[in-house]
């Protein structure tokens, strides 16, 4: 179950930041007016556990704002990060009744709640949502292969380069603006969680931002914010061609 320091919170659907990447993009007024009858907003402060996994989840959720962290554990206590969510992806799995990883908040995030039965119910005769969510299920695992490719072939500058990227174009998606040359977004994360993201030591991650800042790649004010002054030239450090790479 969600932690129980989570907070209730409220937010107009037409006020909602994601509602043109959400599970709900395509949904009609009276589809908008259903799930309007089965959501529910929740907060999480940085490092709070949303849901441990093996847990009972009675919930499905798109992330609003903020970004949490999937990982698993082994049975020696070993814990890898298998996964980022970051605004608009979408958070349990319709037909499992039971988490199948760790969800812990990185920053201060608020989530979209759908009550599980009732959601999965209303994918049976809801087109626009089953469609949807088939859609965001494809790009994450075309996202999930990339990523695969990063961290078994890609050096620690493309690393750092590639998680770059993601986040500055996710960060223009959600702003509905097309990605630019000049691109300008606050990092979520801090630098001790890009190392256990990408795999690498704290030290490691250090070195390669400010190489990279160095060498005229990314400009940086302070630890978060970045601007990049040419995102073709980023995505050549980062190992991907300039119309695509990493599936956002």
């Amino acid at each position: 179950m969600p932690h129980d320091d989570a907070k209730l919170v409220s937010l107009n659907c037409g006020d909602c930041p994601i509602r043109h990447r959400a599970v709900c993009a395509r949904c009609e007024t009276d589809e908008l007016e259903e799930l309007e009858r089965i959501k529910y907003y929740r907060s999480f402060e940085a490092g709070q556990t949303v849901i441990w996994a093996g847990d009972q989840m009675d919930f499905v959720a798109s992330v609003v704002s903020g970004i949490a962290t999937l990982t698993q554990t082994l049975e020696d206590g070993r814990t890898q990060m298998v996964g980022l969510l970051l605004p608009s992806d979408f958070v349990g799995r319709p037909g499992r009744s039971r988490a199948a990883y760790n969800v812990i908040a990185t920053t201060d995030i608020l989530m979209c709640c759908f009550r599980r039965k009732p959601f999965e119910d209303m994918m049976e005769h809801t087109p626009h949502i089953a469609q949807r969510l088939l859609q965001m299920t494809l790009d994450e695992l075309d996202a999930a292969r990339e990523w695969m490719l990063l961290l078994g072939r890609k050096t620690a500058r493309e690393k750092i380069a590639s998680l770059l990227s993601i986040v500055a174009r996710r960060n223009a998606s959600i702003q509905m603006r097309a990605s630019e040359r000049d691109m300008t977004f606050d990092l979520p994360l801090t630098r001790e969680a890009m190392a256990d993201y990408l795999g690498l030591t704290l030290e490691t991650v250090s070195r390669q931002m400010s190489a990279l800042k160095r060498d005229g790649v990314i400009e940086l004010q302070g630890k978060r914010h970045v601007r990049v002054p040419d995102m073709d030239r980023l995505l050549l450090e980062a190992g991907d061609d300039s119309d695509g790479g990493f599936i956002i």
